[in-house]
């Protein structure tokens, strides 16, 4: 997974995409239900005014929810910024 991130002065706002590596629609669509899923569960690391868009990559298919969610956490805390 990738996040690509700039500072805001409006408040946080996330866009989710998938890598053209993920070739079909239905699993394009997985993973960015699991990306959704994975943010809601860790938002508390991301900085409050900052725009973000997180990439799916294609072992987001394959990775346990717990790690992908502990991934996307690691990802989030390493941004600068104040917390919400």
């Amino acid at each position: 997974m990738t996040i690509l991130w700039c500072e805001s002065v409006d408040a946080r706002r996330v866009g989710f995409a998938v890598s053209r590596q993920v070739r079909r629609a239905v699993a394009k669509n997985r993973v960015r239900r699991r990306l959704r899923e994975a943010y809601r569960a860790t938002r508390a690391a991301a900085p409050a005014r900052a725009m973000l868009v997180v990439i799916g990559k294609p072992s987001a298919l394959s990775e346990p929810f717990a790690t992908l969610a502990n991934q996307l956490r690691g990802a989030l805390a390493a941004i600068p910024g104040a917390r919400a």
